[in-house]
């Protein structure tokens, strides 16, 4: 039985999901676009590879990464802070042709909650998606890419925001003045029920689905993070006061209700 994943970023997430992989079983071909790194993943058992995407095209060895690989994980996202602005949905396409070209039958696509921008209420994957920002929109033109192929079967996951080691909205928020939305819910997710997440699907077949993965607590942001700034000893950040809009609360209801997950990493 084939089991090579070809793992398309192997930052944050992705180096820690191709350890967790490999130690299931997997082999695993992951790319980077540090040459820095190529070493560090080779040493924990990794199949190196120097990947670039651009919207000029792929720079690097992409058909021997996806060469045979019986599922691709692709956990790029859009570098649209500060003052870059690239297409995204331009890369994703030359992504998307490498795939048809190496014929994988299975793609993850790892996405963001983001796709339903200004919802308010509860939000499960049936909730009409509306993305307000530059990135949210990419992403789901993104996401359609793929879900639209008939080549492969694809699942996406929208995660919340994510949390885990050296990884906490907390740390940029302390001292802050004057923040918004106080009153609206944390939608988070910790790295270790990521990488749950991504093992479940793999392991079950659980394919041609969509995936909202948040942990289910949602305190409003202004409590939470008032206390993880005292549990951290940091200055707590500073809210405005409440609006009456109520903010999105999602819900993983494919992963709770339809499929049976238990998230198991607290906030």
């Amino acid at each position: 039985m084939n089991n090579k994943i070809a793992l398309i970023g192997c930052g944050w997430l992705g180096l820690p999901l191709a350890k967790s992989l490999l130690k299931k079983g997997y082999q695993v071909a992951g790319s980077t676009t540090s040459v820095e790194k190529l070493s560090q993943l080779r040493e924990n058992g990794i199949s190196p590879f120097l990947i670039t995407l651009s919207e000029e095209g792929i720079d690097g060895n992409i058909e021997t990464l996806l060469n045979n690989a019986a599922v691709v994980i692709i956990n790029v996202p859009p570098k649209l802070r500060g003052g870059s602005r690239e297409n995204y949905v331009v890369k994703m396409s030359f992504l998307n042709t490498a795939i048809l070209e190496a014929k994988i039958p299975k793609v993850i696509f790892v996405s963001s909650t983001s796709v339903y921008g200004d919802a308010s209420g509860d939000v499960t994957e049936e909730t009409p998606t509306l993305p307000s920002t530059e990135s949210g929109k990419q992403l789901l033109l993104s996401e359609n890419i793929f879900r639209v192929e008939k080549n492969y079967e694809t699942t996406v996951i929208r995660f919340g925001g994510l949390i885990g080691p050296n990884r906490h909205p907390v740390t940029m928020l302390s001292k802050r003045k004057n923040l918004k939305n106080g009153h609206h819910p944390i939608n988070l997710i910790h790295l270790t029920d990521c990488i749950r997440v991504i093992e479940e699907i793999l392991q079950q077949g659980w394919w041609n689905m969509i995936f909202n993965a948040v942990y289910p607590y949602h305190p409003s942001k202004e409590d939470y993070y008032t206390g993880e700034a005292e549990r951290r000893n940091l200055q707590k950040p500073d809210y405005e006061p409440s609006k009456k809009e109520e903010g999105k609360t999602i819900i993983s209801y494919n992963l709770i209700t339809v499929k049976g997950f238990e998230f198991t990493t607290t906030l």
